[in-house]
């Protein structure tokens, strides 16, 4: 027996309309076209789907049966057409986002609220990529997109930019080191340094400043909130180097003190990787719009 979705849509207008004419009507064919299709239907299957000398005309036990299944099966099928519908004029899809950089969490939280309100058939969440490989995972399409300060030469991946960032040492107003005006590799010497619990490469004290100058700080205390951190340091148990737009906040604080890295500064940018193919993507585009505008807030206080 081969039941077509056509059959399906057939049984249900007859039922929900009660006879053939007006069910002929509703689905734009002649009454003579629509009893030859309900009788193919009943040779393949070798019942009766109705039970013709009752008024209006009545499905029977077959037909119950059949029409069970047809309100069961359209409605996923009407929910699938609409989705592919909207995967094909972009405006629906899939954002899984990998953040790399720890503290990028407090940035991005409000632009994905600004960017749900926009795309509310878009499929939205967020994977801590620390916890395994971004990037291939982004090839791999096991996310869509990589928020990273580390760009790199890959096939079909676009890093795009975002903002450029400064990390800046954050220390007790009553610190040693708050009487100097810029920090060098060296001052790390003998300090207990406060960092997010990341591996040493994807830190940026590390990678831009104390591996290359070859610094071992006294020890290193791994903490998971921004907010904890700057209250260890506040309490002086300890320093930290955090982007210049998380402390804002505490620029103006006497319980703290802000001082640049180096006398040339080191600055960093942030980049938006993402397939090539997803790269134009309606929503993609808004997505990074927004968090380019963002940065822009949070850099400016």
């Amino acid at each position: 027996m081969h039941i077509e979705f056509r059959h399906l849509r057939t049984i249900k207008a007859i039922h929900d309309t009660g006879g053939l004419a007006r069910a002929a009507d509703m689905m734009n064919m002649t009454q003579s076209a629509l009893s030859h299709q309900i009788k193919g239907i009943e040779d393949q299957a070798g019942v009766e789907l109705f039970v013709r000398r009752s008024k209006p005309l009545r499905l029977s036990a077959a037909g119950m049966k059949m029409l069970a299944a047809a309100e069961a099966i359209l409605p996923q099928v009407a929910a699938l057409e609409a989705e592919f519908s909207g995967l094909v004029s972009g405006k629906a899809g899939r954002l899984h986002i990998a953040i790399e950089c720890h503290a990028c969490f407090e940035w991005l939280f409000p632009v994905l609220e600004q960017f749900r309100k926009a795309w509310p058939e878009v499929d939205v969440d967020i994977r801590p990529g620390l916890a395994f490989d971004a990037l291939p995972a982004l090839r791999r399409e096991d996310v869509d997109l990589v928020v990273s300060s580390d760009p790199e030469d890959l096939p079909e991946t676009d890093f795009t930019p975002l903002f450029d960032y400064e990390p800046v040492f954050v220390a007790a107003a009553q610190h040693p080191l708050a009487a100097k005006d810029v920090i060098e590799a060296e001052d790390f010497r003998g300090q207990t340094l406060i960092t997010y619990p990341v591996d040493r490469a994807r830190l940026d004290i590390f990678s831009q400043l104390l591996t290359p100058a070859k610094v071992e700080p006294a020890a290193v205390r791994q903490v998971e909130l921004t907010a904890v951190i700057l209250l260890l340091v506040a309490s002086n148990r300890g320093v930290a180097v955090l982007p210049d737009w998380v402390v804002r906040q505490v620029r103006y604080h006497s319980d703290y003190i802000t001082r640049p890295l180096t006398r040339a500064g080191i600055t960093r940018r942030l980049y938006a990787a993402t397939r090539s193919d997803d790269t134009s993507r309606p929503y993609m585009a808004h997505l990074i719009r927004l968090a380019r505008q963002e940065a822009v807030k949070l850099q400016r206080g």
